[in-house]
């Protein structure tokens, strides 16, 4: 894999992921009680494609840095990990709210109902993001990988996923902002990862056209 074709995989993988993200994060406010099966379904299959584009981005970065900056490696595969483990919960959480949605006979609020998503969507994938991103920004910023801004925000948005790791201690009401489950740990973290992801994933794939004789 070269440089350029590192980078642009990287982008092109990191823009779909977002993309996916900003489609699903308004699908649960779409209705004020238990939503229609078609809507748990839609929202938990498009977040499934989010995640799996993820992958693909944790992937291509640790192989981008690989290529440009060797010596931190170990860096981006703690980057990697974190991402794969990160995904992997989320994956987990949509699997409990996807049978427990098929297998009910009434409409169910899988956000309330299936209790054992609280914290794999809150606290542990928070902590999660806040590792994955803090290897991300220190990666920019010693390689030099990316525009400073791009580690800046990663660093930001890195404190405020650590903020929300002591939400477990506050409820399960998912209209409240700072629960185990509320919109600000959940929702509100996602739609700033989703955005994130897009300005990176441009700016990675802007990125290749710098890359001089590889292409």
């Amino acid at each position: 894999m070269t440089e350029t074709f590192a980078r642009r995989l990287t982008g092109v993988a990191g823009i779909a992921a977002a993309a996916c993200l900003i489609v699903e994060v308004p699908l649960y406010f779409v209705y004020s009680g238990p939503p229609p099966d078609a809507n748990v379904l839609s929202r938990l299959l498009i977040g499934i494609v989010a995640l799996v584009c993820l992958l693909v981005f944790v992937t291509a970065l640790r192989e981008l840095v690989r290529r440009v900056s060797p010596a931190y490696e170990w860096a981006a595969s703690i980057a990697f990990t974190a991402g794969l483990v990160y995904a992997t919960v989320t994956l987990v959480s949509s699997g409990l709210e996807a049978g427990a949605v098929i297998a009910a006979d009434q409409a169910i609020d899988p956000t309330i109902d299936v209790s054992g998503t609280y914290i794999l969507y809150g606290t542990i994938s928070r902590l999660l993001l806040a590792l994955f991103l803090a290897a991300v920004a220190f990666i920019i910023t010693r390689t030099g990988l990316l525009p400073p801004w791009t580690a800046r925000s990663a660093y930001t948005l890195a404190a405020v996923n650590l903020a929300f790791v002591p939400s477990l201690f506050f409820g399960n009401t998912p209209a409240h902002f700072y629960a185990a489950n509320g919109w600000g740990t959940t929702a509100l973290m996602g739609a700033l990862l989703s955005y994130w992801l897009l300005a990176l994933g441009i700016s990675a794939y802007r990125s290749a056209r710098a890359v001089p004789g590889d292409s």
